[in-house]
């Protein structure tokens, strides 16, 4: 095999890899192994050990990716032409990825890999200030909300999807993976500069029973 085809093969693998960690961490969290993501992406664990060193190596490949993403969310919300739009955008958007990849939420969180949380609060955390700021001066947003704020509703918000993600899901409901979004727009109302009739939510809320065994440990198989 010639060095270019050598290269193409050796590209190839990482993308492999890197595809099956997000995958992988995405609905187990970062508890999976470099192993684990080998196996998952139908490639040696000899072969995943070239590409990347250990499993730290590969997060780091992942998380360049998460914050390219994260960052093209704030800078289309800072962008919109209505400040509060841009802002339920951006929570919209920025829920709904960490809804769907549990690593994500754990490293967002700052719970984990402080090295990455760093990098992500130096390019992340100023669009989330100009979000706010743009919302807040627009006289959409209450005046003693911030970005920081913005952020701790996150983690509360993700908390929501991890404990869906880790119990037993409701019989009879098939949106329990969107019951985050309920509580989002409880809180949007809440954030508003002037009150306002309550908005629509977008999910029902779980009952008594529903809670009850949502909260059950699900069971593997």
């Amino acid at each position: 095999m010639d060095t270019q085809a050598l290269r193409k093969d050796a590209a190839r693998n990482r993308d492999l890899l890197i595809s099956a960690g997000r995958d992988l961490f995405a609905r187990r969290g970062l508890a999976a192994t470099l192993n684990d993501v080998a196996h998952h992406a139908g490639v040696g664990v000899g072969t995943a050990y070239r590409r990347f060193a250990n499993k730290e190596e590969l997060i780091e490949a992942i998380w360049q990716q998460q914050v390219d993403e994260l960052e093209a969310i704030l800078r289309e919300a800072v962008a919109a032409p209505d400040p509060w739009e841009g802002l339920v955008q951006y929570l919209e958007k920025s829920l709904a990825a960490q809804a769907k990849d549990r690593g994500m939420a754990q490293m967002l969180a700052g719970r984990t890999w402080p090295d990455h949380y760093d990098q992500q609060r130096d390019r992340l955390a100023p669009l989330v200030d100009q979000v706010a700021d743009r919302a807040r001066g627009a006289g959409a947003l209450r005046e003693d909300v911030t970005g920081t704020d913005l952020i701790f509703l996150q983690i509360a918000l993700t908390d929501i999807s991890g404990t869906v993600q880790s119990g037993s899901a409701p019989e009879g409901r098939d949106d329990a993976d969107r019951l985050y979004r309920r509580y989002l727009w409880i809180v949007l109302d809440g954030l508003r500069a002037s009150a306002s009739a309550p908005s629509k939510l977008p999910v029902a809320a779980l009952t008594t029973h529903e809670t009850h065994a949502l909260l059950q440990p699900r069971t593997q198989g």
